[in-house]
């Protein structure tokens, strides 16, 4: 019992890891997001064109090639990256890729009306969009985002490719001490299943709240 105990422990220690690297993946996915979905919505020809080649090419590539090129192509070229640093940018490229169109969507799927409103009331175009437009548009990009945070949440067991001890690293690392593949893989299958409900109640939850005071931002 007290081997399995510090087994266990193991699994906990994978467990912080894969949730440090799901926080700090998802934000640098929501910034991604930002600045590519926008982007993609610019005047200006050269910031479409980069926006929309970033998001074909992470959304067009394997994820697994992503990773081994953060983590040791990288280096070659004078970035050096330490394994959860690597896994981070990997995951943060890849899923700010996909959320990127969330963006653009959400901020397009806004009436006309709003927009001619800021028009009426004199705001220049990123006052409005400041103002008026993201404020409604991110309460509809909220759900698909928790969708996107919880894929990252389970893209983060290809970190163990890499030797990063997250969960799934250390479950392998379980059973190969103990020979025992039910347990620590039933354990991480838990661990992963209660990690995506915490976000779902979290984004639902953020979702309720700014729903309430969003009819201060209609015009």
């Amino acid at each position: 019992m007290t081997q399995w105990s510090g087994y266990f422990g193991l699994i906990l220690q994978g467990a912080l890891v894969t949730i440090e690297l799901t926080l700090m993946g998802s934000v640098l996915a929501l910034v991604m997001a930002f600045v590519a979905g926008m982007g993609r919505l610019s005047r200006f020809f050269l910031l479409r064109a980069l926006a929309t080649a970033y998001i074909e090419f992470f959304r067009g590539t394997s994820i697994f090639v992503q990773l081994f090129f953060a983590y040791f192509v990288l280096p070659l070229l004078g970035l050096e990256l330490t394994p959860l640093q690597a896994g981070v940018l990997a995951l943060g490229l890849n899923v700010g890729a996909y959320a990127a169109e969330v963006v653009r969507g959400a901020v397009q799927s806004i009436g006309r009306e709003q927009h001619e409103a800021c028009i009426a009331l004199n705001l220049g175009r990123w006052q409005g969009l400041r103002h008026v437009i993201l404020p409604q548009a991110f309460l509809v990009m909220l759900p698909t985002f928790g969708n996107n945070a919880i894929e990252l949440l389970k893209a983060t067991s290809v970190v163990s490719l890499i030797s990063l001890a997250d969960l799934t690293f250390q479950a392998q690392v379980v059973r190969a001490q103990t020979g025992n593949t039910m347990v620590p893989f039933t354990t991480i299958l838990i661990l992963y299943f209660i990690l995506a409900l915490l976000i779902s109640w979290g984004v639902r939850s953020l979702e309720r709240h700014l729903a309430r005071g969003l009819d201060g931002v209609r015009v």
